[in-house]
């Protein structure tokens, strides 16, 4: 089949660019940041959408700024970076491009100088999405940036993390403290399941947000119901990550209600004029409730049975 490319209403917004190829169906919001508001297979939708944010706008007046859930994308280092509510949470420009693809593209932020573009193509013949985000440098200054892939899924599931060795990490990832500027490098927490290569989150952490420094270029997420949704992306052990821990992978799981799984990219060095971009590829995997079976101690799920089909299907 081919990729149909339209415009339709969805969760309060107007004018919504989807893309659709009878193997799944993906909606994107331009109205309050970039983001991908809808990524299925025909079932559940593996963002996670809060419904009081329904047709959200940042138009300056009461009631404040939100933290827009979704398919979201962002720019780090996290702790560095300044805010920039205009990229987060303004209206972007939204077209269709060539081959029935899309493209969002931000206004320049005023603190920052950045513009981000990005651009999403459906394969034709699976459920595959490609999301690349560009950072355009266009202040006037050099800027040291990476690429920071922040997408909110549905609460209460399973997310998995290949780790590989060596690591900086005793444990294979570290946890960032809630109540206090700093990082636990050796964590122990029966919500992080660590074994066979493979680190799986399967409740809710002591604090919700964790780090990986793998290079094996992948991480799932398994939700209660509904598809495994699988992200790819490179990984490059020669270059520096600025991220403050030097991550790769990041996971924020705060209590059942929502998990953000993110890719890091590496330090970008940016002059002015200079661009730099990072490529997620996105897949949704069926998973035979025999596979969501395994042993207690693997979270309820076939781990190994899950890492083949990510090996064979998601190419």
């Amino acid at each position: 089949m081919t990729v149909n490319a339209s415009r339709v209403a969805f969760h309060g917004y107007t004018d919504c660019i989807r893309l659709d190829n009878g193997h799944a169906r993906v909606t994107l919001g331009h109205h309050c940041g970039g983001r991908v508001l809808e990524y299925t297979t025909g079932g559940e939708n593996a963002m996670a959408l809060d419904p009081e944010q329904a047709g959200w706008v940042r138009d300056g007046g009461a009631g404040g700024d939100i933290d827009p859930w979704g398919g979201r994308f962002d720019f780090g280092p996290e702790r560095v970076t300044r805010a920039h509510p205009t990229l987060w949470l303004g209206a972007w420009a939204a077209e269709v491009t060539e081959g029935a693809g899309a493209r969002l593209t931000s206004e320049a932020d005023p603190e920052s100088g950045v513009r981000l573009v990005r651009d999403f193509a459906l394969a034709e013949d699976s459920p595959r999405l490609t999301c690349t985000q560009t950072i355009r440098n266009e202040s006037g200054d050099p800027i040291d940036v990476c690429h920071w892939g922040r997408t909110l899924v549905p609460g209460g599931g399973i997310a998995l993390v290949p780790l590989t060795r060596p690591s900086r990490f005793p444990n294979g990832y570290v946890m960032y403290d809630t109540d206090a500027p700093k990082i636990d490098f050796a964590p122990s927490d029966p919500a992080v399941v660590v074994g066979d290569g493979m680190l799986l989150v399967v409740g809710a952490p002591l604090h919700p947000k964790l780090g990986m420094d793998t290079t094996a270029g992948w991480l799932a997420y398994l939700p209660r119901s509904g598809d495994l949704f699988v992200k790819r992306f490179p990984v490059f052990p020669d270059r520096a990550y600025n991220e403050v821990a030097g991550l790769t992978v990041s996971l924020w799981c705060y209590e059942d209600r929502v998990c953000e799984i993110e890719p890091i990219g590496p330090r970008e060095r940016l002059a002015p004029g200079e661009e730099a971009a990072f490529t997620e590829q996105w897949w949704l995997l069926p998973v035979p409730e025999a596979e969501r079976r395994g042993p207690v101690s693997d979270g309820g799920i076939d781990v190994a049975a899950i890492t083949e089909r990510v090996a064979r299907e998601a190419v």
